[in-house]
């Protein structure tokens, strides 16, 4: 006859504790990993987005107006963004070339400079002859993207950009000229 020590039988309630806590943690791990696609999802988008984007070389030979995206994969406005322009390049793409331009990549350096790129997303459009009408920076509302693509399909003024951005209500002028010893200290 073998005896168990009390330490090694568990109770229905420890077994019931010890299930409910494994179940709690495959619940919580199932989540992460969901959670952890879903951030996925949008870089992949921002990535299979650029794969399919109509090379710089083409748009600018191919008498189509285009927009141009600067973009990297780690940028999260980018990321946000990205199903719409997916969206948008379904519904213009026959019409506007659409060009994913990577900041990450150097070879697009001469680029950067050339449209001053200093944040991303940045979008310049291009005319069909592919002279810049305007550029914007930073994430877009996809109404507002429509409405300037619609435009440029049609080779209307963009609607949503301005032809320069804020300026201050000061006047500058130049400081009256004094007879006044300089050594004086103005006294």
């Amino acid at each position: 006859m073998t005896m168990n020590s009390p330490a090694s039988v568990e109770t229905p309630i420890a077994i019931r504790l010890r299930n409910f806590v494994i179940v709690l943690v495959v619940v919580i791990l199932s989540v992460a990993v969901f959670l952890g696609l879903g951030t996925q999802t949008d870089t992949a988008t921002l990535t299979a987005l650029a794969e399919s984007a109509v090379p710089l070389e083409e748009a600018q030979t191919n008498h189509k107006p285009t927009l141009m995206e600067f973009y990297a994969n780690w940028c999260t406005s980018c990321q946000a963004m990205a199903k719409d322009m997916v969206e948008l390049k379904e519904e213009y793409g026959d019409r506007i070339n659409f060009v994913m331009l990577n900041v990450d990549n150097t070879k697009w350096l001469p680029e950067m400079l050339k449209y001053r790129v200093d944040g991303i997303p940045h979008f310049v459009f291009l005319d069909a002859e592919a002279q810049t009408i305007a550029s914007v920076i930073g994430e877009q509302p996809r109404l507002i993207m429509a409405e300037n693509l619609g435009a440029l399909a049609m080779g209307q003024a963009l609607p949503h950009l301005q032809s320069r951005g804020q300026i201050s209500d000061i006047e500058l002028t130049a400081p009256k000229a004094s007879n006044d010893d300089p050594r004086g200290h103005g006294g």
